[in-house]
């Protein structure tokens, strides 16, 4: 490979966009006993007035047991532990927001509390099916004198700023997926508007999830993926990810009360009408626990535009959802092209008109 030509203006252009782009950020460097961590995040959380305290551009509490379980046993063995990210934020009397390091403070409290049972530790087995009251006084005691290492950014750091260092530090992990990332680094009334939509209970019933599923904030996953189709499913292109941050970068922007009202409505439409004529709603069958992305999408979004073209409108059968063809178009997620997502869409569409030929 030739050695590329660099210029002295190249450098110098690009030292000043590192100066111009660079962001000053003051902070200490603190340990704090395991037992002191703890006390300052549970203490008044019931009131939202602990000192450590999650921002709600955090993830919720995600880990299995198993994972929650390792981290003890590391914390227990003296291992290093990754630094914690904390900010003392401005308008919030001292309290420090846990810019980084939410899902070990929050299992760290489980465990002192009792809520967490060991299991699946390999290095110190014996202590499986243990839990924190079960150590021996000495062990409870050394266990809350362990320190842990953070950095506190002091007063001034702005919420872009905590938001960026969020965003760097879990970008490319496996443990956030494509919705928690957005959640951490984008914000706004559009933002909120999906989460209140993923808590309406003709949702929930209708799109059963995972406990381990709503935790990482697949609800806001499948309305965002609902308005996204609905609004621009002819422009879709490949990639579902890029597709799906472009529009909530677009809609974030602009996103007006008017439209909010516009919005909802069409939501509450579909999902009644879901509720009302499909008996097991977004799954195939009744007991199911889990909801296919794919299937969600085809029947909430063609029934949505059904309605647009007719909110009157009644299906003569569902036969057609246990047919070849839409079983068939339920297997082509494999191959997210243009012209299949479009088909999917529009068979529901059709057959809820009962248009379809």
């Amino acid at each position: 490979m030739a050695k590329r030509s660099v210029t002295e203006e190249q450098k110098a252009a690009a030292e000043a966009q590192i100066d111009k782009n660079q962001k000053v950020i003051d902070y200490d460097t603190r340990e704090y006993p395991v037992e002191v961590i703890i006390q300052k995040y549970l203490k008044d959380i019931e009131n939202d007035n602990n000192d450590f305290f999650i921002p709600d551009y955090q993830r919720e509490h995600s880990w299995s047991d198993d994972r929650q379980s390792r981290f003890i046993e590391s914390v227990l063995m003296g291992l290093p532990i990754p630094l914690l990210f904390f900010a003392d934020v401005a308008g919030q009397e001292g309290r420090a927001e846990i810019v980084d390091g939410s899902q070990r403070v929050r299992t760290l409290a489980r465990f002192v509390s009792g809520e967490l049972e060991l299991t699946g530790l390999e290095r110190l087995d014996k202590l499986n099916g243990l839990r924190y009251h079960d150590l021996s006084l000495t062990r409870q005691r050394r266990f809350g004198r362990h320190t842990l290492r953070m950095i506190e950014l002091r007063e001034g750091v702005d919420e872009d700023a905590r938001r960026d260092i969020f965003s760097r530090i879990n970008t490319g992990s496996l443990v956030l997926n494509d919705m928690e990332v957005r959640w951490g680094t984008e914000d706004g009334p559009f933002l909120h508007f999906i989460r209140d939509c993923s808590r309406n209970p003709l949702f929930t019933n209708a799109a059963p999830l995972s406990p381990m599923a709503v935790k990482r904030r697949e609800p806001q996953e499948f309305v965002l993926r609902f308005f996204a189709y609905l609004n621009n499913y002819k422009k879709f292109d490949r990639s579902v990810v890029g597709f799906l941050n472009d529009y909530l970068d677009r809609v974030s922007k602009q996103f007006s009360d008017a439209q909010k009202v516009e919005f909802e409505e069409e939501w509450l439409q579909m999902l009644t009408f879901v509720s009302d004529r499909f008996p097991s709603g977004f799954v195939k069958a009744d007991g199911h626990v889990r909801t296919p992305r794919i299937r969600f999408e085809a029947i909430s979004v063609g029934v949505a535009l059904a309605l647009r073209e007719n909110p009157e409108t009644i299906p003569n059968n569902l036969d057609w959802l246990n047919s070849e063809t839409f079983l068939s178009l339920m297997r082509s997620d494999a191959s997210n092209s243009r012209p299949k997502v479009i088909k999917r869409i529009e068979y529901v569409r059709d057959n809820v008109l009962g248009t379809y030929k």
